[in-house]
Parts: C-alpha cells; sequence; structure tokens
C-alpha cells in the first residue's frame, strides 16, 4: 500500500515562491492562472500486512508530526492498494 501525501501552507500564510511563479507565468503569456500554491509531495510506501485503518492513523500522525510545520502547513493524503 502507498500513501501520496501532499503538504502546503495554509491559506492565510504568504507564499512568495507560489507569487514568483505566478509572476512568471504571467510574464511568459499564460493565461488563466489566478494563483499559484507551492507544497511538497511525499509517497510512503507501507508495509504490506499494515491494516487500512491502522494505515490512515500512521499516515495522518507522521504528516502531523514530521512532514508538516502545523502552524504555517496542512496536508492531504490518499492511499493506493
Amino acid at each position: 500500500m502507498k500513501a501520496y501525501v501532499y503538504v502546503t501552507l495554509k491559506t492565510t500564510v504568504l507564499d512568495p515562491q507560489g507569487k514568483t511563479i505566478q509572476g512568471a507565468l504571467k510574464k511568459m503569456n499564460y493565461q488563466g492562472v489566478d494563483d499559484v500554491r507551492q507544497g511538497k509531495y511525499f509517497v510512503l510506501t507501507l508495509a504490506p500486512q499494515l491494516e487500512k485503518d491502522k494505515a490512515k492513523a500512521e499516515v495522518e500522525r507522521i504528516a502531523r508530526e514530521v512532514l508538516t510545520n502545523p502552524v504555517i502547513e496542512e496536508f492531504s493524503y490518499k492511499l493506493e492498494e
């Protein structure tokens, strides 16, 4: 089983890298992009014997305690068998 974890800055936190990319896209004449937010992406390969409920709990714990700074970041994830 794999867990795909997406970590992004909270919407209330300034994202200078995202703004720089947005500005570059505009200068390069890309249209239709209103906003850019950058983030991080992690793929966790989980032990095969881990049950789905326990896998969810473990991924949430890892994301909360290791992968994110809860003051400025949030996360979402999906599990795939």
